[in-house]
Parts: C-alpha cells; sequence; structure tokens
C-alpha cells in the first residue's frame, strides 16, 4: 500500500488534498461546510482548464506562458459579442476558433520554425496584453446579460453544477486519451525522447502544434468560464495565471523535462492551488501573505514528493541490481 502512494503522484496529491481540507476544517468547520467545497471546486475550473491544456504542451517538453494572454483576450471578446446581442453558442464557437488559432501560430513558431517555446509564447503574451487594451479600449467589458452571468450557477437535479460535471467529462476524458490511444501517448513520447520518437515514425512537429493548439482552446475556454463566473473583464485579466497553471501542473506530477504526467494530476493540482487560496482566508490570515504562504507550501508539496519518488526509484533500482548479481551467481 505504502509503495503505490509513493509511486502515484495523484495519490500523494489526493491524500495532501484530503489532509488540507481536515486540518483547516478543525480550525474553522465553515470551511468544511457545502457552500465552502463548492465554491472552492467551482473557482478552480478555469485553473483545471488552464492546467489542462499547459499539460500537453509539458508533456512535449515544451511551455507556454501566453495562455493568461488567450484568457484575457477571448473573455474579453466573448463578453463584448453576449452583450451585444450575439448567439452565446456562436460566439463561444468564435472564441474558441480564436483560442485555437493563436495556438496554431504558437506551434508553428516552436514545432515548424524552430523559436524556443519561451521566447515564442512571451512574444505572443506581450502581442495579446496589447490587443486586449485596444480592443476593450482600455475600459472594463461591464454589464453582460444575466443569462450568460446565471449559466455558471445552472445546476443539474438540484445540485450538480453544469460547469463542474462539464470539467469532470473532460479531465477524464483527456485522461483516457493521453493514457489509452496511441495518438496520446505521443505527446509524452516526444517529450521524453524527442530524437528517439522521429526515428520511431511519430509525428513530431505534428504532436508539437497540436499541444499548442489544445492549450489555445482550453485557455480560451477558461475565458469564457471567468467572463460567466465574474460576470465581467478586466484589463488585466490573465496576468500573471499562467505561473498559476504551471505551478498546479507541477504539484499533479507534470514533469517540466517532459514526457511525464497526467491531466488527472494537473487537475488536482489546480483544486489545491485554489483551496490553499480558499483556506488562507478561512484561516484569517493577512491577504498580504497569500503569495508567500502559498508558494511555500507549493515548494515543501513538491520538495516532499520529489524526495518519496527518489526514495522509491532508489529503492526499485537496488532491487533490479540485487536481481541481477543473484541471476549471475546462479
Amino acid at each position: 500500500m505504502f509503495k503505490w502512494i509513493i509511486t502515484k503522484r495523484e495519490s500523494t496529491v489526493t491524500f495532501f488534498l484530503i489532509a488540507l481540507f481536515l486540518f483547516v476544517g478543525s480550525v474553522n468547520r465553515d470551511f468544511l461546510s457545502f457552500s465552502a467545497v463548492d465554491s472552492i471546486f467551482q473557482n478552480s475550473i478555469l485553473y483545471i482548464f488552464l492546467a489542462a491544456g499547459m499539460t500537453f504542451v509539458l508533456l512535449t517538453g515544451n511551455i507556454d506562458v501566453s495562455v493568461g494572454g488567450i484568457m484575457g483576450l477571448c473573455g474579453a471578446i466573448i463578453a463584448t459579442l453576449v452583450r451585444n446581442g450575439s448567439n452565446p453558442v456562436t460566439s463561444l464557437i468564435i472564441v474558441l476558433v480564436i483560442g485555437c488559432f493563436i495556438g496554431l501560430v504558437n506551434g508553428v513558431g516552436i514545432g515548424i520554425i524552430g523559436i524556443p517555446s519561451i521566447i515564442m509564447t512571451l512574444g505572443t503574451m506581450g502581442v495579446l496584453r496589447g490587443l486586449i487594451v485596444v480592443y476593450t479600449g482600455g475600459k472594463w467589458v461591464e454589464n453582460l446579460p444575466e443569462f450568460f452571468k446565471n449559466a455558471s450557477q445552472t445546476n443539474l437535479l438540484g445540485f450538480i453544477n453544469i460547469y463542474m460535471l462539464i470539467t469532470l467529462v473532460a479531465v477524464l476524458g483527456l485522461q483516457f486519451f493521453i493514457s489509452y490511444s496511441r495518438q496520446g501517448k505521443y505527446f509524452s513520447a516526444v517529450g521524453d525522447n524527442y530524437n528517439g520518437a522521429v526515428l520511431v515514425g511519430i509525428p513530431v512537429k505534428k504532436i508539437t502544434i497540436l499541444s499548442f493548439i489544445l492549450s489555445g482552446f482550453f485557455s480560451a475556454l477558461a475565458g469564457c468560464v471567468y467572463a460567466s463566473q465574474i460576470g465581467f473583464i478586466m484589463n488585466s485579466t490573465g496576468n500573471g495565471i499562467e505561473m498559476v497553471a504551471i505551478a498546479a501542473c507541477v504539484l499533479g506530477g507534470v514533469s517540466l523535462s517532459g514526457g511525464i504526467g497526467s491531466i488527472v494530476g494537473a487537475g488536482l493540482g489546480a483544486i489545491i492551488m485554489t483551496t490553499i487560496t480558499s483556506a488562507l482566508v478561512y484561516l484569517k490570515v493577512d491577504a498580504s501573505w497569500n503569495g508567500t504562504i502559498s508558494g511555500l507550501l507549493l515548494l515543501i508539496i513538491v520538495v516532499s514528493d520529489v524526495l518519496l519518488h527518489k526514495y522509491s526509484s532508489e529503492k526499485a533500482r537496488k532491487l533490479r541490481l540485487s536481481a541481477n548479481i543473484q541471476g549471475q551467481e546462479s
């Protein structure tokens, strides 16, 4: 049982999430109320989508720091479209296509031209930040229709939030895709051994481009969720959120060097990041300490998890070595 726990990042993250809820709940029981837990999960939805898209990119050994810019611009676009009376479904499709197109531009620059991902996506982020100000005229996008804002509060059977249900289905579907489909396994193969993937015939350039398209798609979707949940869009929407998405992925076991990770793990990491922020409120911690405490907890979790996995790997290596020696002696 212990071996299973320390060899599965998702399990350690889950146990930490449960321990975090129990600890904060022991200090302030309101934290364990249905409304508080429901609020945490709803607030984590956009981070889950961002982390899901980022996972595909990280699996290929790249990084995308333009996700906040895509989220902000797409959020502003769908907000203005529905405010001006456009069909919400058509508006959603338009925004998702825009997100995919931006991802395509990133993917072509990185996969075809060969620009380092950090440089390409930093440039894209700067362009998008400027476009948000130009598109909105430097003003907030407000006065969104009630049906759009109420969509995030829609429940099925009286208690299942529609956004949470969509998120759960998406995460499980994506996890099945990268775990069991041949094409899904290509993402990890590219990040694990790029040259080896080329030699065995994996279309590494196409996979790299697809990873950024998926990142753009889910970033745009996160922008739509944000606009619906918050009810307005600021010019600064999405600023710095790429760091939260990356941290959620790393916390959930996605390797920054590529080849290792899961959508479920990234989603759990996103929930933990949201939970920590909410926990500090219920613990009545001064808001100025939020960044410091969140960063410190993240370091502790990641370092502890790395040490556990290192211990497990070292033990497995010694067992293999011992088996080889015994085999040679016999």
